[in-house]
């Protein structure tokens, strides 16, 4: 519960300012020789580690970029090279700054550098992103895939079209059986789809199928949001996101309202999260389905 509303402040709040991150601590978890899970406020980071150096996926806030390093450090003594975008939400990618000055490469989707180029307004949190700076922007971007072949790790970097947003990576580590999930599967129930964005349920739902078939029972899955998780808990969240999306197609044939559609509570059967509430995550289904796309 505690990650929970951590997550939920770091989102809703509408400055950074408002934020105490000197509470903030910096939680590790060890998930093969080379690959890291780190905990604070916001996404989750991937770390993989080795001769070549530091690699992340994500870096959160900045005012938390010091305690990170500090976290790294205890780690590996080699700097951070890499730092590789899942998308393009500030809390995900408020600490490019730091890393893109301190020399660090970010890496990120072709669309996902498009977003930071430019004022972004997140509807569903009611906030908007000023564009970064050119030292918080990617440096490398790619259309489909890329691999890294680094710290004797082949790094299978793939987007996937209209699922979180328009612009999310999924990071694989074949030899670790590690996947870095962005915000395409969180654990905070409902996920955030961010549709004025480009984000999609049925991208989001054919996204997991695709993710499923490269998991296997002991693939350890870094989660955007939540705890370790493993292929049972995405499949579960999968079959959350299709019960929904089919309760809410079917009213839609038959012509109902949102606020009809809202009524029948088509979440019925799942608890509501903090964040995304069973009303929110409602709506977000009904305009990607009457929507054109």
């Amino acid at each position: 519960m505690c990650n929970a509303l951590l997550i939920i402040i770091g989102f809703f709040s509408s400055s950074l300012a408002m934020q105490n991150f000197d509470a903030v601590e910096i939680k590790t978890t060890k998930l093969s020789d080379s690959i890291y899970m780190l905990e604070g406020n916001g996404g989750n980071i991937g770390l993989c580690v080795g001769n070549d150096g530091a690699f992340i996926i994500d870096d959160q806030f900045a005012p938390l970029t010091k305690k990170i390093n500090k976290s790294i450090s205890k780690i590996t003594s080699k700097p951070v090279q890499f730092v590789v975008n899942t998308h393009w939400h500030y809390d995900h990618t408020d600490g490019n700054e730091n890393f893109g000055k301190a020399g660090a490469i970010i890496v990120s989707h072709e669309n996902s550098r498009k977003r930071l180029e430019s004022k972004q307004y997140i509807e569903l949190v009611g906030r908007y992103m000023e564009a970064y700076p050119k030292e918080g922007l990617p440096k490398i971007t790619f259309k489909n895939s890329m691999t890294f072949h680094y710290n004797e790790e082949t790094i299978n970097i793939f987007h996937v079209d209209r699922a979180h947003t328009d612009g999310d990576a999924i990071i694989f580590f074949p030899k670790s059986n590690v996947l870095h999930m962005g915000d395409v599967f969180v654990r905070y129930v409902f996920p955030f789809i961010d549709e004025p964005n480009g984000g999609n349920i049925n991208g989001m739902i054919r996204t997991l199928d695709k993710v499923a078939q490269l998991a296997d029972g002991e693939t350890k899955i870094i989660p955007g949001h939540g705890p370790i998780s493993t292929k049972e808990d995405l499949l579960d969240y999968q079959n959350m996101l299709i019960t929904i999306r089919n309760r809410v197609k079917v009213q839609v044939n038959l012509g109902k309202t949102l606020k009809e559609i809202i009524a029948s509570n088509p979440t019925r059967g799942y608890e509501s999260s903090e964040f995304v509430s069973k009303d929110d995550f409602t709506k977000i289904v009904y305009n990607n389905l009457t929507k054109s796309n």
